[in-house]
């Protein structure tokens, strides 16, 4: 996917003018962005959501700015794992959802970056859907979310410890099942003791860029 992921960094720097303050979330798109805005050879001011994603600004020579509450900012770019026709998103495979969350919400407008192959009918299609929660209680957190979720599997890793975000929280990975109203489930999500975040992000994104192997970009507007 590396000519696709270029495809879609590369439009995305088109849309990052001079002066701006702008938001990097996490991800292999994301940092095909910090690469190609670094060539630039241009300043760039960014806040980022990731601790891999701030290393590389940093090595990158980019301005890092806090989210103290004064600062919003012009644009967030950020991937996605699964796209609908209506730009609702699964994010979080990196684990960052949360702190993406809230860089793209600091935000005035947030476009994706992403492979053409992560657009799907409907999502869940290929990729479960993440849920960032406390430690503390965390299998009492799994039961009552099964009401909502009921294959939710704790995130491990390679060696079969824990996952653990940027936030040292858990991460459990639920089948996502198909329901008519997204936006219903993600606030229901949202509302169980535990959960911190989830990786539903409806009606954020104004645009995705979705790169081709080919080099094109597909483009996908908010309606």
């Amino acid at each position: 996917m590396s000519e696709a992921r270029a495809a879609a960094a590369a439009a995305a720097v088109e849309l990052v003018g001079p002066g701006m303050t702008i938001g990097l979330g996490s991800g292999r798109a994301v940092w095909k962005v910090v690469e190609l805005l670094a060539a630039r050879g241009e300043p760039v001011r960014c806040a980022v959501a990731s601790v891999r994603t701030q290393e590389l600004a940093r090595e990158a020579g980019f301005s890092l700015v806090e989210l103290d509450g004064t600062v919003e900012l012009d644009l967030a770019l950020d991937g996605a794992d699964e796209v609908d026709p209506s730009l609702a998103l699964i994010k979080g495979g990196g684990g960052a959802l949360l702190r993406e969350k809230i860089v793209i919400s600091a935000a005035r407008r947030f476009v994706v970056v992403a492979e053409a192959s992560k657009k799907v009918a409907r999502l869940g299609e290929g990729f479960r859907l993440p849920v960032e929660v406390a430690q503390f209680g965390w299998r009492d957190t799994r039961r009552r979310l099964a009401e909502l979720l009921p294959d939710a599997e704790q995130r491990l890793r390679e060696d079969d410890e824990a996952y653990l975000t940027d936030e040292g929280h858990f991460i459990l990975d639920c089948a996502l099942p198909a329901v008519p109203d997204l936006a219903a489930l993600a606030a229901a999500i949202k509302q169980v003791p535990g959960v911190m975040e989830h990786g539903l992000f409806i009606g954020l994104a104004e645009r995705a860029l979705l790169g081709r192997e080919d080099g094109t970009v597909e483009v996908l507007e908010a309606g």
